[in-house]
């Protein structure tokens, strides 16, 4: 009692505690402080007793008023007084070691002490919050368990998902294996013109760039020219005005003149030849250039696709590389799931060994209730005994009693006989004692007439 390891709570909090946590209804509001303190009445703690069984292990109360129907137990009217308690108290011996209760009495249930019942209400009570906390914790462990395990089922059904995007992805369909060799084959040859038309238009442009030089230094040159021309005009004019030139010397000027005029028309008429050629290689290289958009338009096309090919590369990146992740939580979970089997697996063991321990106690205490019960039948067999004998000792005494009254009734004739000797004896006395005073009188005068004359 006194090496306790666990706390001794007082009466009010032991009353709250089993008022909200262990009975219901009309039983909470009939329990009371009065109830244990200061004389714990039996019925309230045999029904707390009752109700802690029920709670921990689904035992209801009226199954511990059932007889078993076997053939070794007779007249088994008698043993349903003795039946609850005795269960209750077997029941309570197997749960209270758990408590750290070890010195629990049949005369606990009977008779209780109030000490000693705080004591065990006490101990059952630090139970009841340890289990009450134990379960909290493994209900959040299981839940955790379940979080884990959906995860888990979520990323393989994931990875799964991924795996079959990426098959589709990556394989192409027999359908479509010779469009795709087709296209692949028109894109090589598509890339190899395009590389083509590329420098033939790059040769082109290098060209079209020499000849817009020459033409623009050409007409530079005939704007020089037509500049050059307009001045001598003046310069003619000028000198028309100024200088009266021979006829001959005029005739040699003008045609001089109109030879630079020839050679001026025909460098134009080349010019405009050229001009030409020019504007027909311009035209050629438009319609080249017309034909380089529509090659332009169909690498465009083929851009958009490289690009959705390229997305969906990429895509297939991001896939790949949520599926590694996904693996990785997978192990990850695999390692959590490792760990909460092992310990599972401890709490199991663990579980199995307590199994194994209370399976032992429970033989140990079935082979004490067999014992119990062999003794059981022991007394009652004397128990038969003694009645038989009571019977006999019950006849007798009949006849004792009987002999008895006889008795009390010669003694009653032989009392009133003796009281009336009594009586008699009594007024002898009375008469007696008168003569003696007499007696006693006649001799003090005689005395007192000696010694008068003395």
């Amino acid at each position: 009692m006194t090496e306790n390891t666990f706390p001794i709570y007082k009466v009010d909090a032991i009353v709250n505690f089993y008022r909200t946590d262990v009975l219901t209804a009309q039983e909470a509001s009939h329990l009371t402080k009065a109830d244990l303190t200061p004389s714990p009445k039996p019925e309230s703690v045999q029904r707390l007793y009752m109700r802690v069984l029920q709670m921990l292990y689904r035992f209801r109360p009226e199954c511990n008023y059932m007889v078993p129907l076997m053939e070794n137990i007779q007249y088994p009217a008698f043993h349903e007084v003795t039946t609850a308690i005795m269960r209750l108290y077997l029941r309570m011996r197997q749960f209270l070691p758990m408590c750290y209760v070890y010195d629990f009495s049949l005369n606990d249930l009977l008779a209780p002490k109030p000490k000693k019942t705080m004591v065990v209400l006490s101990g059952i009570m630090n139970f009841l919050h340890f289990r009450k906390l134990r379960m909290e914790r493994s209900l959040e462990h299981v839940a955790r368990f379940r979080a884990d395990m959906d995860k888990f089922q979520a990323c393989t059904r994931g990875i799964k998902d991924a795996e079959k995007k990426i098959d589709i992805l990556t394989t192409i369909p027999p359908e479509q294996q010779a469009e795709a060799r087709e296209l692949s084959a028109a894109l090589a040859e598509l890339q190899s013109n395009i590389t083509h038309e590329y420098q033939e238009a790059n040769v082109m442009n290098d060209t079209l760039a020499e000849w817009k030089t020459e033409i623009a230094e050409r007409t530079q040159k005939v704007a020089q020219s037509k500049v050059d021309v307009s001045n001598l005009k003046e310069t003619i004019g000028k000198l028309k005005s100024q200088i009266v030139e021979s006829p001959e010397e005029l005739k040699n000027q003008m045609e001089k003149m109109r030879e630079n005029l020839r050679i001026i028309k025909t460098s134009i008429k080349d010019a405009d030849e050229q001009l030409v050629e020019f504007q027909n290689k311009v035209q050629g290289v438009k319609q080249s250039e017309g034909e380089i958009q529509l090659m332009y338009g169909l690498l465009e096309d083929l851009q958009s696709g490289l690009h959705s090919t390229k997305q969906r590369m990429e895509e297939l990146q991001v896939l790949s590389a949520q599926h590694e992740k996904q693996k990785k939580d997978l192990r990850n979970c695999g390692m959590e799931e490792v760990q909460m089997k092992r310990t599972l697996g401890i709490k199991l063991d663990k579980v199995s060994k307590h199994c194994i321990r209370r399976q032992k106690k429970k033989e140990s205490t079935e082979q004490h209730v067999q014992d119990v019960l062999g003794q059981w039948d022991q007394v009652h067999q004397k128990r038969e005994e003694m009645a038989t004998q009571i019977q006999e000792i019950s006849r007798e005494t009949q006849q004792l009693k009987m002999k008895m009254q006889s008795l009390k009734d010669m003694c009653s004739n032989g009392t009133e006989k003796a009281q009336v000797l009594y009586d008699g004896v009594l007024a002898s006395l009375d008469k007696l004692n008168k003569m003696v005073e007499k007696r006693m009188l006649d001799v003090i005068t005689d005395m007192e007439k000696v010694s008068a004359n003395f």
